[in-house]
């Protein structure tokens, strides 16, 4: 994965599982969110696992150029909607099954009122919306609190503590989507993703940045999960068959646990400098044991040692980036 043209194509590739389980699901499938971060390439993978079976509606307000036109050409029905709009959520075609991406994270501190807004107020109104629909809502491993790195990281059962105001809001995600699940008895998959890495963007990413620029390498937060991104946007259409009343929950993550320190002087072998670190390890970290994922849906295709190696490439060459820095060093909450 030498250019984004390989990138994209290795992203969007479904296994065989993946083909299989949409083949025995019923009806399209919409996509809410589709001109984000991982949007386009979650679209590209369900058509290409569907291989035109059924309608892939990819939705959104499409801010990036010629991207619904992209979409469009390659087999999308691309809606381009605002959906925290009331009319044109009211207005969206009527599906089976809805995967909802929407969420904000950055410029949370002095935007609480919008991220609240983004993260909790407008999940409900799609689970409203879409109360006899299949839902697969992408949430984060941040509603945990911060575990003890020697305890194999938060499982489903233990109990959610968010640290601060942008993971409360997403607890509040799943809680007001679990409220309309309870309501309808609408099928919902909460999918608790911690931290997918590409290329061009995670925490790979942003070390293999500090490294390559001679920039300390913070390691309060010692430890960190990471998961190739094509395997999160596999197992978050694959929950859809999973998709229940109670709501299914999900933590999505690789099964390892990742020294920062360790994982910066792999990167620094491979891009021929010394990583220079600051602070110490903390005894805690926010990490989630994906155990259940990996009985389900079997092992992601990639190792964080493969990551690392196509990461530093890419860096090492100056391949693009998105510019959005993941902050998982940040033990406060504050992103």
């Amino acid at each position: 994965m030498r250019t984004v043209v390989e990138l994209e194509e290795r992203l969007a590739r479904p296994s065989e599982g993946l083909v299989a389980d949409l083949a025995g699901l019923d009806g399209d499938i919409m996509i809410l969110g589709a001109g984000g971060k991982l949007g386009p390439s979650l679209v590209r993978l369900a058509l290409n696992a569907t291989r035109g079976g059924r309608r892939i509606v990819a939705v959104s307000r499409f801010s990036e150029p010629g991207l619904a036109d992209a979409l469009t050409e390659e087999g999308a029905t691309v809606v381009s909607a605002d959906v925290a709009d009331e009319r044109a959520l009211r207005d969206l075609p009527d599906v089976e099954n809805v995967v909802f991406l929407v969420g904000a994270k950055f410029g949370t501190q002095g935007a609480e009122h919008a991220t609240w807004f983004t993260n909790s107020y407008l999940p409900g109104r799609v689970a409203d919306r879409f109360r006899d629909s299949r839902i697969a809502a992408l949430s984060t491993g941040n509603v945990y609190p911060l575990v003890p790195v020697t305890g194999g990281g938060a499982t489903e059962e233990t109990p959610p503590d968010p640290v601060g105001e942008y993971a409360m809001s997403c607890l509040g995600r799943e809680r007001v989507m679990s409220h309309f699940s309870e309501k309808y008895g609408t099928r919902l998959a909460l999918i608790r993703l911690n931290y997918a890495v590409e290329m061009r963007y995670g925490v790979l990413v942003d070390l293999a940045q500090k490294v390559h620029a001679g920039e300390p390498v913070d390691l309060s937060t010692g430890m960190a999960n990471v998961v190739w991104q094509g395997y999160a946007n596999e197992v978050t259409l694959r929950s859809l068959l999973h998709a229940s009343a109670p709501p299914f929950v999900l933590n999505l993550t690789g099964p390892e646990l990742i020294s920062v320190r360790q994982a910066a002087l792999d990167l620094g072998r491979a891009l021929g400098k010394q990583p220079a670190f600051t602070g110490e390890e903390a005894p805690t970290a926010l990490l989630s044991n994906a155990a259940r994922c990996h009985r389900l849906f079997g092992y992601p295709e990639l190792t964080p040692a493969e990551l690392i190696e196509l990461t530093a490439a890419w860096i090492a060459e100056g391949g693009p980036l998105l510019g959005r820095p993941t902050k998982f060093e940040r033990r406060d909450g504050r992103f």
